[in-house]
């Protein structure tokens, strides 16, 4: 099998999934940087609907998008009316009031919490939006809101193979679920814990290391947790869900481990050749460029 030179090209011209990836990013807001499938973005092999209900953050995503990326002004939740609590850095702002109380323990972090309009805003379920049609890949950060989401939106993640979801190991807002609270929901759709794709410590105050008020010890305050649907279970996933979750782990996240497991499972559905098993190995194998 002759395979495109692209490095980029080589696990989807293994695989030939039926359609690109499917990526939803409810949260989008640009200001953590590249999300993860920015390689597959810049690769176009995979279509994004991303939401994002701050008008300037909408704007700034709508000024860079590529014919592959479409983001919508809604938010996301669980269908009712909430007031968006809009902070003074736009990465706080909530659906949920910031808890002063514990924005006290931790230096810096409450002056950006400081409410500066409150915005009523009428929420969707996942489930109901009808510009989702598949979905292969949620990335979602809504401070706090996440579960609500998981939980209105069960039939649309039934098929999803990843989910990328910010959790809190200190509650930072008002009423805010726990990080057992979001684990207990994504396991009894059928994931399982995967990686941290970032973790986020900070100083507990009065302390400051060197006078740097962001320099930290080893509070834990925040992560990315990526989820996958259970691989110890992959005979209830379709073959195409295997395929995406393949592509998902190998170029978001590296995981060429479990993208190789994937590979094996789809072996003796006949969907790959032993061939192309050890095709992928040797090129895990070659030094790199």
């Amino acid at each position: 099998m002759k395979l495109d030179e692209n490095i980029m090209q080589f696990l989807t011209q293994l695989l030939k999934p039926q359609r690109l990836t499917e990526i939803v990013d409810i949260g989008a807001n640009p200001i953590d940087g590249d999300p993860p499938y920015k390689v597959l973005l810049d690769n176009k092999l995979c279509r994004l609907t991303g939401f994002e209900p701050q008008a300037e953050a909408l704007q700034q995503l709508n000024n860079l998008k590529s014919d592959l990326e479409n983001y919508l002004p809604y938010a996301v939740g669980d269908g009712q009316k909430h007031i968006l609590n809009i902070c003074r850095y736009s990465g706080m702002t909530s659906l949920f009031k910031p808890n002063m109380n514990t924005l006290d323990h931790f230096i810096a972090l409450k002056p950006n919490a400081e409410i500066i309009q409150e915005v009523e805003v009428e929420t969707l379920k996942l489930d109901d939006i009808d510009e989702i049609e598949q979905l292969d890949f949620l990335k979602i950060d809504i401070q706090g809101a996440e579960l609500s989401v998981f939980q209105s939106g069960r039939n649309k993640l039934q098929h999803a193979v990843a989910i990328q979801t910010e959790i809190s190991f200190i509650t930072l807002y008002e009423n805010q679920p726990s990080m057992g609270d979001v684990d207990v929901e994504l396991r009894a759709q059928g994931f399982v814990p995967h990686c941290f794709a970032a973790l986020k410590k900070w100083p507990i105050a009065p302390f400051m290391f060197e006078q740097n008020p962001r320099q930290p010890l080893n509070q834990l305050l925040e992560a990315d947790l990526v989820y996958v649907r259970d691989f110890t279970r992959s005979d209830l996933m379709e073959s195409e869900q295997l395929k995406h979750l393949a592509i998902i782990a190998h170029y978001c996240y590296q995981s060429f481990d479990l993208a190789l497991r994937c590979m094996m499972v789809l072996q003796p559905r006949g969907v790959l050749s032993e061939a192309d098993i050890q095709l992928y190995i040797q090129h895990l194998n070659q030094p790199s460029q």
